[in-house]
């Protein structure tokens, strides 16, 4: 015996299934959907209205809207300076404990020797590349420091601080450089 027919479409819907005759075999009822997987001209069609819908589409802006100020080239390099300076400390205190087992010569009277046999321009240089980013990123840390406790976020004062951050930096790193 077989159920109703509408019965049997309602537990089909649900999934539970129903053991029916069919064509003389007893089997059970399987969800079944059928869809056409070809393309017809006029999917085709408004598919390619909605490629050309979506590239006509204006592009949501992003830093392009906002006028460069001293406050985002800052925000930026404060990063990159972190960025150098933590890598830097990495791979020099990784080479440091691996020098022994390496066979490199990095304690300080080996460095002292060889940064002494350099040209005065090339010391200079090498100076002044490591004292720039570790002032900089230590007085805009200080710079956000204030900014935590809600002080100087008028914009005259955030560009003023980035100036003062930037001469010093600057000032600093020459003095610096210059011992």
């Amino acid at each position: 015996m077989t159920a109703p027919r509408a019965l049997q479409l309602g537990l089909r819907r649900t999934g539970l299934g129903v053991k029916s005759t069919f064509n003389g075999f007893k089997s059970r009822i399987a969800q079944r959907r059928v869809a056409s997987t070809q393309t017809t001209s006029e999917s085709a069609a408004a598919d390619n209205i909605l490629v050309k819908q979506r590239l006509a589409r204006p592009v949501s802006p992003h830093l392009g809207i906002y006028q460069a100020n001293i406050a985002m080239y800052g925000s930026a390099f404060n990063r990159i300076t972190g960025s150098i300076l933590s890598g830097a400390f990495y791979i020099f205190g990784f080479a440091y404990l691996a020098a022994p087992t390496i066979g490199w010569h990095i304690e300080t009277p080996s460095m002292v020797a060889a940064v002494g046999s350099w040209p005065i321009w090339a010391k200079i240089a090498t100076k002044f590349s490591v004292a720039f980013p570790f002032l900089f990123h230590s007085l805009n840390g200080v710079r956000h420091l204030v900014w935590d406790t809600g002080r100087g976020f008028a914009t005259k004062t955030t560009a003023r601080s980035g100036w003062v951050v930037v001469a010093a930096s600057v000032v600093g790193s020459a003095i610096l450089t210059s011992v």
